[in-house]
Formats: C-alpha cells, structure tokens, sequence
C-alpha cells in the first residue's frame, strides 16, 4: 500500500491502482451525498464540486503528493455539505441564505430590468431563454421567474397555453409505457414472460406484419394494447 503515500516515483501499476481507488471513492462519495449535488448546480452544490475536483485531482498528477490527506479532506468536505443540506431542510434562515428566493424578469408581458441586473443576464440571454421554450413573443409571457438554480420558469398568459384534451373535457386513455421485447436483435425474455407472450409468438408477429427476422430489429416494442412496434436496421 506504499502507493497511498508521497513517492519520488510510481510504477505503471501503482499509479492504476491510485486511479482506481480514487474513481471508486469519488463514486462512493457521490452516492452519499445523493443526485442533488451531481443534478442541479446550487451555490452550495458549485463550491463542493470545485473543492473535490480539486482536492481530487492533485494526487492523481503529482506522485510526490499522498493520498491520505485528500482521502481525510474528501470525508470533511461530504460531512460538511450533508450537514448543509441538512440545515437547508430543516432551517429556513439558511436555507435563504443558500439557496435564494426566486424573482421575476417578466410580469404580465413586460420585462424588468432590474430582475436582469439582479440575475446578471442580458436581454439577449433572456430572449435565447425564451425561444428554448419555443415563446416567440415577449407579451405572450405572464410571468418569468429567476429560480435559485440558474434557470428560468416560465408562465404564459392562460389565451397563449396550449390546447389539450382536458380543455374540452375529452377523455383520453391513461399512460402506458411500452415495453422492450428486442434490443439490436436480442429478445428480452423477461419482458416476455411478464407479458405473458412466448417467442414463437414474437417470431410470428415480426413475420407476418413486418416480413422480417429478429436479428434484423433494432428495436422493437409492446404498448398496452399487444401491438408491436418494430424499428429495423437501417
């Protein structure tokens, strides 16, 4: 375990083996600290990544640097950041202090510029915001928020909103996703099974309607209503 430590040199191997380890501790990390921290960039969220990368990434390109002091400061850092999230749920004053109050940039079709200067965005950025949403017209917007996380929520005003089946009061059929009975030619049999379908049943759907083989499919799927949709090579 010599390679843990601060050397004058490393083997081929020992430097593996530091990789290793390290890829598999910032992994172990990560799990701990939960999807949060990888998802959403949050003030907190940003200083932890740079303090790991960081404190990471120096053993890893200097073999005169030991292991155990990036190991022992990684353990802080995780202890530290579970315990800020912990003070975020259950702490409102700091959950303020971490994680801001959203504001508007648009209210009602107008823009506020104070809003822009608040979030330091141009109105070049807004627009570019607002076309991703496919929203063409400023004065289509009834309110646009600045969320805590560097992203925008955006409301339209209720003539603008889309047109769905609730809107006439249309009854549709519930959602139901379909099922992967074959994947680049090889058949789920445990897809199958719970289906209650055996393979000379698939073989003979693929034949008959598709005029193919199942080494010939890319994909191919069971909705709710056993019909089968089949996506070749091409």
């Amino acid at each position: 375990m010599e390679f843990l430590h601060g050397q004058d040199s490393l083997t081929t191997i020992e430097w593996s083996l530091r990789a290793t380890i390290t890829f598999f501790f910032m992994l172990f990390s990560a799990k701990i600290m939960g999807s949060r921290a990888i998802s959403q960039l949050r003030l907190l969220d940003f200083i932890i990544a740079l303090m790991l990368g960081n404190i990471i990434a120096h053993p890893l390109s200097d073999h005169t640097i030991g292991m155990k002091g990036s190991i022992i400061s990684t353990i802080i850092i995780v202890v530290l950041y579970m315990l800020c999230v912990y003070l975020t749920l259950k702490w409102p004053r700091f959950r303020k202090l971490m994680d801001s109050d959203p504001f508007p940039l648009i209210k009602d079709g107008e823009i506020l510029y104070k809003g822009l200067l608040k979030a330091r965005i141009s109105i070049e950025y807004l627009l570019a915001e607002l076309r991703k949403e496919k929203v063409e017209d400023v004065k289509k917007v009834a309110l646009a928020l600045w969320e805590a996380d560097g992203k925008m929520s955006i409301f339209l005003d209720p003539q603008y909103e889309s047109i769905s089946p609730s809107t006439y009061q249309i009854k549709t059929e519930p959602f139901d996703l379909p099922k992967t009975v074959i994947t680049e030619g090889r058949i789920n049999y445990q897809i199958l099974k719970l289906l209650q379908k055996d393979e000379k049943w698939l073989h003979n759907n693929l034949r008959i309607q598709h005029q193919t083989n199942v080494p010939n499919v890319l994909l191919a799927t069971i909705d709710a209503k056993n019909q089968l949709s089949v996506f070749l090579y091409k």
